[in-house]
């Protein structure tokens, strides 16, 4: 019977692989030592990093932009709790604080009237400023104190900052009218089929967006637009628009799937001026209304598409 043969261990072949494994933790060791860290954001696991080009990057954290007054928050509360006591003593007059009467029988309402400073404080302008562009905006009070008088430059190119391709435009917008304790509230212009403006222009279109209510989050960007054409001069002009030729637009694209407007929700109104025409430009604006007008009757100006037609 023979036995097994032994296993014989060479030393010198041991201690050489050792050796060579030491070697090799060592050069990773130096690998790693010389590749610096990656180190995450500070703010990474708040909000996303993403910021506009052309605007500088904030380092600060939500709660501390929030100015935490005493006296601020004391009148904070009076003005929401006045607020709610109007709005619970207007539904027992009528909609809108008008007896029913006059709300059916109405005609003409004055939305927007610039009779005074007050008045620019529900406004707000915006441009390509703010994402590097060159255009700029200002707001004032006309002669008087009795109009709007919107003026700037346009500049369409673009900034160099390897990210925008597209520049050039001025925007004027209604600021979103709000309830008690900060609540949304919208303009009720369901008993109205046409948009009134007076104004006074320098020759350029612009461009008229009617913001309403929406239900979805992706439908956050839809407005409705249309196309206000000043004829330039020293005199004013009446302008009407019915609400019918108004098409939904989502940011900047015209939609396939058109429907009419939503008059008993609307929240913004604004005038966006983007023709392409690098120079300075003015608007002059008295006030902006609805009217009813009984001579039309068109119900929506485009054609909508049925999803499921019948056979």
């Amino acid at each position: 019977m023979s036995l097994p043969k032994m296993v014989r261990f060479h030393p010198v072949r041991l201690l050489s692989s050792v050796h060579h494994q030491q070697q090799q933790q060592q050069q990773q060791l130096l690998l790693f030592r010389s590749i610096t860290p990656v180190t995450a954001p500070r703010r990474s696991m708040m909000h996303s990093d993403y910021r506009r080009p052309g605007q500088p990057r904030e380092n600060k954290f939500p709660w501390q932009q929030i100015n935490f007054d005493f006296s601020k928050g004391l009148e904070g509360i009076k003005k929401h709790f006045t607020l709610m006591k109007n709005q619970f003593f207007e539904r027992w007059t009528g909609p809108q604080g008008k007896s029913l009467l006059d709300h059916v029988l109405e005609q003409n309402q004055v939305v927007f009237e610039f009779r005074g400073p007050e008045s620019l404080e529900q406004w707000s302008v915006s441009s390509d400023h703010e994402i590097g562009g060159s255009s700029e905006i200002h707001l004032k009070l006309g002669k008087n104190n009795n109009t709007c008088f919107l003026y700037g430059t346009l500049c369409s190119t673009p900034p160099r900052d390897g990210e925008t391709r597209y520049s050039g435009y001025c925007t004027m917008r209604s600021k979103q009218p709000l309830a008690a304790f900060d609540r949304k509230k919208h303009f009720d212009l369901s008993n109205f089929n046409s948009l009134h403006l007076r104004v006074r222009g320098d020759g350029r279109p612009w461009m008229i967006n009617i913001a309403a209510e929406t239900y979805f989050t992706h439908t956050k960007d839809d407005v409705y637009s249309y196309f206000l054409y000043t004829r330039g001069g020293p005199y004013w002009q009446d302008v009407k628009i019915p609400f019918s030729k108004f098409f939904l637009s989502s940011r900047g694209r015209i939609q396939d799937n058109q429907h009419p407007l939503w008059l008993d929700k609307v929240n913004t109104i604004g005038f966006t001026l983007g023709d392409n025409a690098d120079g300075p430009f003015q608007l002059e604006l008295d006030f902006v209304g609805v009217s009813k007008d009984y001579a039309h009757t068109e119900e929506f100006a485009y054609e909508l598409y049925k999803r499921n037609p019948k056979v």
